[in-house]
């Protein structure tokens, strides 16, 4: 199985031009505080219910844990949502929290996924903001759920357009390291190591310490040794730093059979 994927509010508070309360809520978030994030956000206005909602379902994808808080924040978000957008993009964060539950055996709502995000796709416009992350997130779904390589393929390019078009550094990163996976799988190894060394250098340059282990563990499944226990063993130094997280990495960074 690919490393799930987080669901992203790519872009707030990464660069400089962000104001103090996005900037507190992307620092608390990187470093894998998201409930401390999501009390900064008063869910009174649909922005700011929508990213309260994307933190803690982010949470829930990366600890296993706070699945009822992002029902709640989710239920919040869809009630104050008013334009096709805003309608749309609650339907992308319905889709990635089902998707984790079915992803980490928590439930299977599979169809729920595809649903949500099937009427994400119908209401977020082409030329959106949020549809590149949109395009990500079927990907994960097609990759992950539907074991469907090309289709997953199709729609990371997608989304790694988009990205690209918007500036949006952080989805870039999850773009790179999903491609760099499809890679690994075909045996190009060159294509793999450059996608997932994009993926941890925007990692690194955004101060994105929650998402450099998963990062370095990638990286590392597409090296040879000495490098690829190096890689390793610095993505086990910052897993165990944030406390154990994300929760589904433990098993990749587990010495080999045999070693001391």
């Amino acid at each position: 199985m690919a490393y799930p994927a987080m669901s992203g509010m790519s872009g707030y508070g990464t660069t400089a031009g962000d104001d103090p309360l996005q900037t507190a809520v992307w620092r608390l978030r990187s470093r894998a505080c998201w409930a401390d994030a999501a009390a900064l956000l008063e869910p009174v206005t649909a922005p700011a219910a929508l990213q309260r909602a994307s933190l803690l379902v982010e949470r829930c994808l990366y600890t296993e844990q706070g699945w009822a808080e992002a029902e709640d924040a989710l239920r919040t978000a869809e009630a104050l949502a008013r334009s096709d957008e805003e309608r749309g993009a609650a339907a992308c964060e319905r889709g990635q929290l089902a998707y984790a539950a079915t992803l980490l055996g928590v439930r299977d709502r599979a169809d729920e996924a595809r649903a949500a995000l099937g009427r994400a796709a119908a209401l977020i416009a082409p030329s959106a903001a949020g549809r590149a992350l949109l395009d990500f997130r079927r990907g994960l779904l097609a990759e992950n759920l539907a074991h469907s390589p090309q289709a997953a393929r199709a729609a990371y390019r997608r989304a790694h357009a988009g990205a690209t078009a918007q500036g949006d550094a952080l989805l870039l990163s999850f773009t790179w390291r999903h491609l760099a996976g499809l890679a690994l799988r075909e045996g190009e190894l060159a294509e793999a190591r450059h996608g997932f060394s994009e993926s941890l250098r925007i990692r690194e340059e955004l101060g994105y310490l929650v998402g450099t282990a998963p990062a370095l563990a990638s990286l590392a499944d597409a090296e040879t040794e000495p490098d690829a226990s190096r890689l390793r063993a610095e993505a086990a130094r910052l897993f165990r730093l944030l406390g154990g997280v994300p929760t589904w990495l433990a098993p990749r960074l587990a010495p080999p059979a045999g070693a001391a």
